[in-house]
This record gives C-alpha cells, sequence and structure tokens, in this order.
C-alpha cells in the first residue's frame, strides 16, 4: 500500500485553541442545535434510567405505561406541566418570580457549549472540531455558569414571599458556595498538570494516562462536589420536603417547575460530561482498546466513547439517590469547610512542589502516582472518622436532651415550663406550662386558654370584664 493510501487512515492532529473560529455560519448553528437537541434528549432519558434502576433497586416496577418499557414516560410528564394551571402568587415579586426560572435554566444550557465530544472531523466536506466553541478559561465558563445558576434559586426562594422558599433559597447559596470553593481547588491540580484550562488541551493532555490516576484524590474531592452542586441525594438539602415542603421552588408549577426540573438534569449531564473532560481521558478510549486498535481514536468512534464515560456517571448519581439518605445540614457544611478546603489546599501546595520539580527534570510519574494514592487514602479515612465522629455527637445530644428533660416520658424536652435540648441536642424554647396538662403524650396536646386569659389586664380578669 502506497503512503497516499495509507494517509487518510492515520489519526487527525487533536484540536486545538486554533482550529475554533473558522467555522461557516451555518455548521455553527448546526452545532447549536445539536448540543441542544442532545441535552433534551438526555434528559428524557435519564429520567427514564432513574425511574427504572430506582424500582429495580426498591423492588418496583417503575414507569411501564407511557411507551414502550415506559420509555416516553419523561415526554408525558413534560406535556403533563405545560397543560397545568400556572399559578402565580399574590404579592410576589412578580418580574423575579418569572425570570428566576430562567435564570436557571439557561446556564445549564450554555456549560456543555465548551464540552469536547470527538476530535477533528469532516462533516460536509469541511474539518471542524467535535465541540461548539473552547476558550483558553473554558472550564472557568462551566463555574460562571455554576454560579449564574444559582442566582435564579436564590431569586426564587425570596421573590415566592414563603418562609419555605425563602430557607431553601438560602439553604442553595451557603451549599454552592461551599462546594464550588472545594471544586475550584479540585481544577486547580488538573490545570496545573495539562497546563492549560481549554477542555481541548485537557484532552490533549491525558494521552498516555488518565487524569483520575494521576491526580486521584482531586478526582475523589470532584466526585463529592458534583453531588452537593447537583442539589441531589444525598446533598439535596435546597428542596429537602420533610422540613421545607417543597423547598426553594414550593411556590411554583406548570412550565415553571419545569424549568427547575429541567435545570436539575441538565446540570447532572454537564457535571457527568466535566468529571468525563478532566479526569476520564474526554473521548478517548479506554487502554485496552485503544492499544489494539489504532482509529479508536479516530473518526466518529470517539462520541461512542464519550456517551459510555457520561453515561456511567449518570448511573452514578441514580445510585447514589437509590442508595444513601439525606445528610444533615450542619453535617453538609462541615463535610464541605472543615474537610474538602483543607485536603484541597494541602494537596495543591503537593502537587504545584511536585509539578516544579518535574519541570526541572526530576522523574517525578511513580511519585505522583504514591502521592495521589496516599493522599486519596487519607482523604477518604478523613471523611469516614467525620461521618462516625457526627453520628457519636449526636448520640452524646441525645443523651444530653433525655437527662435534661426530667426522663423519657417528656420527650427529650424539659418539663413544662422551662427551656432545654431536643433529642438531637439542640435548644428548645419553654412551653407555657398552665396550657400543657398531664405528662408524656399527653403534655404535648394544647388546650386552648379562656378568653379572659389571653391580654387582659388583670382588674378586668378579676372583675369578669373584657
Amino acid at each position: 500500500m502506497s503512503p497516499l493510501a495509507a494517509a487518510p487512515l492515520a489519526a487527525p492532529a487533536d484540536p486545538t485553541l486554533a482550529d475554533f473560529g473558522k467555522d461557516p455560519w451555518w455548521l455553527i448553528g448546526g452545532k447549536v442545535l445539536v448540543i441542544f437537541v442532545f441535552l433534551v434528549l438526555t434528559v428524557l432519558l435519564s429520567m427514564w434510567v432513574e425511574r427504572r434502576v430506582i424500582g429495580r433497586m426498591q423492588l418496583r416496577v417503575g414507569p411501564n405505561r407511557a411507551g414502550p418499557q415506559g420509555l416516553l414516560q419523561g415526554l408525558a410528564d413534560g406535556i403533563k406541566l405545560a397543560l397545568k394551571e400556572d399559578i402565580v402568587p399574590r404579592q410576589v415579586d412578580k418580574v423575579v418570580f418569572v425570570l428566576a426560572p430562567v435564570m436557571a435554566a439557561v446556564p445549564a444550557f450554555i456549560s456543555f457549549i465548551i464540552i469536547p465530544f470527538g476530535p477533528t472531523v469532516s462533516v460536509f466536506g469541511h474539518q471542524t472540531p467535535l465541540q461548539g466553541t473552547d476558550l483558553p478559561v473554558a472550564v472557568l465558563l462551566v463555574l460562571a455558569m455554576a454560579s449564574m445558576g444559582v442566582y435564579g434559586i436564590v431569586l426564587a426562594g425570596w421573590s415566592s414571599m414563603s418562609p419555605y422558599s425563602l430557607l431553601g433559597g438560602l439553604r442553595s447559596s451557603a451549599q454552592v458556595i461551599s462546594y464550588e470553593i472545594a471544586m475550584g481547588l479540585s481544577f486547580v491540580a488538573v490545570f496545573l498538570f495539562a497546563g492549560s484550562m481549554s477542555t481541548s488541551e485537557i484532552v490533549a493532555a491525558q494521552h498516555d494516562k488518565w487524569f483520575a490516576v494521576l491526580l486521584l484524590p482531586s478526582f475523589i474531592v470532584y466526585v463529592i462536589t458534583m453531588m452537593g452542586e447537583s442539589n441531589r441525594i444525598p446533598f439535596d438539602l435546597p428542596e429537602g420536603e420533610g422540613e421545607l415542603v417543597g423547598g426553594f421552588h414550593t411556590e411554583y408549577s406548570s412550565l415553571k417547575f419545569a424549568m427547575f426540573f429541567l435545570a436539575e438534569y441538565i446540570n447532572l449531564a454537564t457535571l457527568s460530561a466535566l468529571a468525563t473532560t478532566l479526569f476520564l481521558g474526554g473521548w478517548r478510549a479506554p487502554a485496552p482498546i485503544s492499544t489494539f486498535w489504532a482509529g479508536a481514536n479516530s473518526g466518529w468512534w470517539p462520541v461512542l466513547w464519550f456517551l459510555v464515560k457520561l453515561w456511567l456517571f449518570i448511573w452514578f448519581f441514580v445510585w447514589l439517590r437509590a442508595s444513601l439518605p439525606r445528610v444533615r445540614y450542619d453535617q453538609l457544611m462541615k463535610l464541605g469547610w472543615k474537610v474538602l478546603m483543607p485536603f484541597s489546599l494541602a494537596w495543591i501546595v503537593l502537587v504545584a512542589t511536585i509539578r516544579a520539580l518535574r519541570n526541572d527534570g526530576y522523574d517525578m510519574r511513580q511519585i505522583v502516582i504514591y502521592a495521589a494514592v496516599a493522599a486519596a487514602i487519607v482523604l477518604v479515612l478523613t471523611v469516614l472518622w467525620e461521618m462516625i465522629r457526627g453520628g457519636d455527637d449526636d448520640k452524646e445530644g441525645a443523651k444530653r436532651g433525655a437527662g435534661g428533660a426530667g426522663g423519657p416520658a417528656a420527650g427529650g424536652a424539659t418539663a413544662a415550663g422551662g427551656g432545654g435540648t431536643a433529642g438531637g441536642g439542640f435548644p428548645v424554647p419553654p412551653m407555657d406550662a398552665p396550657h400543657y396538662h398531664g405528662r408524656g403524650a399527653a403534655a404535648r396536646v394544647q388546650t386552648p386558654p379562656g378568653p379572659s386569659t389571653i391580654d387582659t389586664p388583670p382588674e378586668e380578669v378579676t372583675s369578669g370584664t373584657h
């Protein structure tokens, strides 16, 4: 075979920043349309997969009515939400109330534009990268859009004029501040090793070894923080129905609620795609396939490897939702501020030192792997220790609450008339003794006072007048 005949089979060069901005307008519009359709179909399919998988894990059937095997259930839900009555409560800030769902959904779409699906391919005779666009600071765009999405949640809670919605919005802002800092710190090690913030160049830097292996602690920190960033179980505190009814979207209905629903699942896909790009080699084939097949990373085949990695992460999200309970809010904050952030800062210092020595000509490959494994073990043990210690704190708080209550009959709070601690060690306001009768369960039954004892001067009570 002549060299000219063998040339088309050679793998094309990885896309670089210089390859973007040269496409005709119709190709750019086509990329945007394909990404939009891909995200919508991913949302519908991930909803179906989540319900079927959780149904199997919980010994239920799951959706099986709309379409074959229930495949059209997500589409039916969307039509149902669109046809429902759109209720806007009184006294809400209508402009902010309407714009908040838009602010939550639109940034989720924008973030996916910098995700690479594959290498440079030929589309109708034009050589173009399988990526919407790329920037020198592409990863920072994702963090900026994630922060913008939080504005939608916070403003939804504030504009609803509801205490439950307001508390859900405040929880979301505190949670995202905590976990976005740790998420950004997990990216720093990737930037140091790749030498760029461009997603296409980060994928090119993983041609021989994935960063999930070289930077295992950063990968673990990102996996934990992306669960906190997505507001899903076990970190779905902004919409915890046990104490906040529905959270920040309590007052929303119809298409406005559907946009919050859409934003959650698009963020699920975006976070999974970002994890694939930064830590799992992006669109590159796994080692066994790329070792025995020279063309595995050329043409349209890399799209398949990218989708497989993406759906493995989505399945991981679903598995966590079916397996783990919701954590307490103080445990969530403690994990972010007292464990993930200090560990990430120490890990960045270590990675920067190793990178500096490597730039000076030292062979640090084995040292990096050993340091990554050791740091990952320390991180996992620290998280487990915090969980165990948190459980011990709960038990001690329950003992203190029971001891200060004067016996188990009082239900873990102090006797009527005095303050104390509940079962978890939290303060409980004093109860008005004359309004409670008996002990135990009967002590919780409140009898309304007579009209002569409410805001009535003593002289009027004695005289029987009001």
